[in-house]
């Protein structure tokens, strides 16, 4: 699916926003009117092979040549106690070939306290599946120090970060909301408990992801 393009003209990398679901680039798109030059929303399909596929061919392109990437969605809780709209932030992503580091984790997790006052967020490993997480698996993932699963943001950056050749070759996050925890289990996404709506949240917190984006361009000390 190619990317749905704003502006590429302008100084500094892109944003490449990444999410698999059409109801989460609904929700990324209609946040987006007015969106910062250089910015992108890029719907992959479901699962890590779409995710991988899709982040390959954008990222062919010469205009999003040394594109930051976010990937971005819903997930799935893995610690008691989260809850539906919470947010996780990764400080890494991780699947069976390797993890990836995050960029700017600390900042970014600042950014979206503000832009979702009153909404928890999590840092920690954001780990990847090729299915839907259910009971006590949800349990062995959390064994291995996971915060949070879904199927798309390991393989996005691990492709964005050129698996294990190019390593940093560019800065990449991963921030999702939490649709379903262990003590709030879905059957489907359309059923959020607690009239808590995710498609909200992911609308609310995209101004975050431009200071995420516009702090890559500040001059490190």
């Amino acid at each position: 699916m190619p990317a749905d393009r704003r502006h590429v003209a302008g100084a500094g990398p892109p944003l490449v926003v990444a999410c698999a679901l059409r109801i989460e680039q609904a929700a990324l798109r209609s946040a987006g009117r007015g969106a910062p030059e250089r910015f992108s929303v890029l719907r992959t399909g479901m699962g890590p092979r779409a995710a991988e596929r899709a982040v390959t061919r954008a990222l062919e392109r010469p205009a999003l040549a040394g594109a930051a990437v976010l990937a971005t969605g819903f997930c799935a809780g893995l610690v008691p106690g989260m809850h539906p709209g919470d947010l996780v932030v990764a400080e890494e992503t991780r699947d069976p070939r390797g993890t990836v580091a995050c960029t700017g984790t600390a900042l970014l997790a600042e950014a979206l306290a503000r832009a979702a006052p009153g909404r928890t967020v999590h840092t920690g490993v954001l780990t990847g599946a090729d299915h839907v997480v259910r009971g006590q698996e949800r349990a062995h993932l959390r064994a291995t120090g996971a915060v949070a699963v879904d199927m798309e943001s390991a393989a996005t950056l691990w492709t964005a970060a050129g698996g294990a050749h190019e390593r940093g070759a560019r800065p990449v996050a991963a921030v999702r909301v939490i649709v379903d925890a262990p003590e709030h289990e879905l059957v489907r996404i359309g059923t959020v408990r607690g009239g808590i709506s995710a498609f909200r949240v992911l609308r609310a917190v995209l101004p975050a992801f431009y200071e995420w984006h516009r702090s890559l361009l500040l001059p490190r000390r």
